[in-house]
């Protein structure tokens, strides 16, 4: 299974960006889709997801500005992000798993959202 994002790039505090993520497998097959991001140095943090029944859920710092969306004709995840602040810079990343725990999950290849004050 292969992610392939885009939508990345530099934007201003206050601006709109929006992420996807084309899976190359039909996202019915997924129980949960998801994006998290990677601040340098850190970890990987969790940012939104949504469930295979279009449930969504969002990390305490996006919620209200963000949203999660899927297009299943497509096969592609969104991220668009509003009221963006410089804190939101990182890079952002999709993944799709079989499993509601996000196990073995399959992993876009990052892309950059980089917002200035």
């Amino acid at each position: 299974v292969q992610l392939v994002q885009s939508g990345g790039g530099l934007v201003q505090a206050g601006g709109s960006l929006r992420l996807s993520c084309q899976v190359s497998r039909s996202i019915s097959s997924f129980a949960v889709m998801a994006w998290y991001r990677q601040f340098p140095g850190n970890q990987r943090g969790f940012v939104a997801d949504i469930t295979k029944d279009g449930t969504t859920k969002y990390g305490d710092s996006v919620k209200g500005r963000f949203t999660i969306s899927k297009d299943t004709d497509q096969n592609t995840v969104f991220l668009q992000m509003n009221s963006l602040k410089p804190e939101d810079t990182a890079v952002y990343y999709c993944t799709v798993s079989v499993w509601s725990d996000m196990a073995e999950g399959y992993w876009g290849q990052g892309t950059q959202v980089t917002v200035s004050s």
